[in-house]
């Protein structure tokens, strides 16, 4: 499988930026038409940044690069199987096709275990560990119908 050099260089991310210090065991690439447009790793202690996970950083590097939201053209190579941010974010880019290495169980048994935000993250707000509490609805209606007679919208 030729795609395996990018799994590769994912791998390599992870294991070189985390003997530096620069945070957990994680890489990522992100691929367009067989070049990389996005390299990240885990940022999250070495920036102070909790959204900085391997697959964010690379997403974010391949849109600058691309000057695009949209990344329905590329493929992202990741050391371990995405988050539920990550996920989201995945599909948020719309990218169409992940490849990973490691499993979410693999990161659960040194110590990075998502287990507890899937089962939050299906739960009704309501009954989530998280203190929700909706307030000013009407309010910030107003923005979504701007939003939504806004002829120079550019729809995501």
């Amino acid at each position: 499988m030729r795609n395996l050099r990018f799994m590769r260089e994912a791998i390599r991310l992870s294991m070189r930026k985390m003997q530096q210090g620069k945070g957990g065991p994680f890489g990522a690439v992100v691929v367009c038409n067989g070049k990389v447009v996005g390299r990240g790793w885990n940022k999250v202690t070495s920036a102070n940044d909790p959204t900085a996970h391997a697959e964010i950083v690379a997403i974010r590097e391949a849109c600058r690069k691309l000057n695009t939201f949209r990344l329905d053209r590329c493929v992202l190579y990741t050391s371990c199987e995405p988050c539920p941010m990550c996920l989201a974010a995945i599909y948020w880019a719309r990218i169409p096709k992940v490849y990973y290495a490691n499993t979410r169980r693999d990161a659960a048994r040194i110590g990075f275990d998502d287990a507890f935000l899937y089962r939050e993250v299906a739960r009704p707000a309501a009954r989530r560990k998280l203190a929700m509490r909706q307030c000013l609805r009407a309010e910030a209606l107003a923005a979504f119908r701007l939003w939504e007679s806004n002829p120079n919208k550019i729809p995501y």
